[in-house]
């Protein structure tokens, strides 16, 4: 551009020297006119390729800016996930063994048949058979306090960061507790059946 600005010099000091005539102005008249319209469009390249650059280095930043906020966001949330992965295994394992012992518990009740005992066994056969019933009644409480200690951990929600507005899940979704105590009332019903049936065995042998 400065060597453009010099012909110009150039061609007015020649312009002064010589003899001006009307073609001769028309003439350097458009050459001006056209390197004018050459310096426009030189700007006005500028000016895009600025908003240009400026647009990339924006979407850099905003680049730069989710990464960073998403991969905290990512490891946090990783840790959290680990931890109740963990407890959630630990409590499948409780549930698990706590099936287990009311099975257990539930076909020996179920095996206790007064009507087989023999009547001169009749008070260390009821004393045994008493004392099954105290076992599953120990039992029985001690795993529902172990599932009621469950059930509250687990009405704590998972907490994980937002990265998008929240969104209201639907009431039919129901919580690990909830899932646990509905498997805990499902049990109850063959508990009392075989703590019903063992006091009737008991008041007939009785009678």
């Amino acid at each position: 551009m400065p060597e453009r600005i010099r012909a110009m010099e150039q061609m007015l000091e020649l312009t002064e020297e010589d003899t001006v005539t009307p073609e001769l102005l028309d003439s350097q008249v458009q050459k001006a006119q056209e390197q004018l319209l050459q310096l426009r469009r030189q700007q006005e390249q500028i000016e895009k390729q600025k908003r240009e650059l400026e647009e990339l280095s924006r979407r850099q930043e905003e680049l730069e800016r989710g990464r960073a906020e998403m991969t905290d966001k990512l490891t946090r949330s990783l840790v959290v996930l680990e931890r109740e992965a963990y407890e959630t295994q630990k409590k499948l394992e409780q549930l698990r063994a706590t099936r287990e012992s009311f099975g257990q518990h539930l076909e020996i009740l179920e095996g206790i048949d007064p009507k087989a005992w023999n009547p001169a066994d009749l008070h260390r056969e009821l004393s045994r058979a008493l004392s099954t019933v105290d076992d599953a009644r120990a039992e029985f409480s001690q795993q529902r306090s172990r599932l009621q200690a469950i059930a509250t951990q687990d009405a704590e929600n998972v907490s994980l960061p937002e990265a998008a507005p929240e969104v209201v899940h639907g009431g039919g979704e129901r919580s690990f507790g909830q899932w646990v105590l509905i498997g805990f009332a499902l049990s109850l019903p063959l508990i009392a059946v075989g703590l019903m049936s063992l006091l009737i065995f008991w008041w007939m042998a009785k009678g």
